[in-house]
């Protein structure tokens, strides 16, 4: 393991492996937990609830979010209307527009969903050494600090 004051500096091939190995175990892990751990909806369509879940928005606010086109949210969230999910209601300050909510059943879903998500991590986590999970914990924050930069 390198440390900052005793190891050389990454070389730039070095570098290129470990944001390639990184990216792919992001990636896989991802997919995993969003495939194997519910079965309930689609991953876009839990994307859209989770981003109603603080504030009712308009099917082009999701769109922009999301980065997909108007016409595919507009699909995304009808049929999330039709599966109880969402609610519906015109916007009070522009006629045109459609005020999209949360339902009591989405609120349900999305906590199901995610209690799912955390049990699958949960039961990988579970058969890794304490010291395994301590290092998991300090690239956790690492992973966050990449994240946002």
């Amino acid at each position: 393991m390198r440390t900052k004051t005793t190891s050389p500096p990454f070389t730039r091939a070095e570098l290129t492996s470990l944001s390639n190995d990184i990216r792919l175990a992001c990636m896989r892990i991802s997919r995993r937990v969003r495939f194997e751990s519910d079965r309930e909806m689609a991953p876009h369509q839990f994307s859209v609830l989770c981003r109603l879940e603080d504030t009712p928005r308009t099917n082009s606010e999701l769109a922009e979010i999301e980065r997909v086109s108007a016409p595919s949210m507009k699909r995304t969230t009808a049929s999330l209307v039709e599966g109880g999910y969402v609610s519906r209601a015109d916007d009070p300050t522009d006629g045109r527009q459609v005020i999209l909510s949360l339902t009591a059943e989405g609120r349900k879903a999305v906590g199901r969903i995610r209690r799912h998500r955390d049990e699958w991590m949960i039961s990988r986590l579970e058969h890794l050494t304490d010291d395994e999970r301590d290092l998991l914990r300090r690239a956790a924050a690492v992973l966050a600090k990449v994240a946002s930069e």
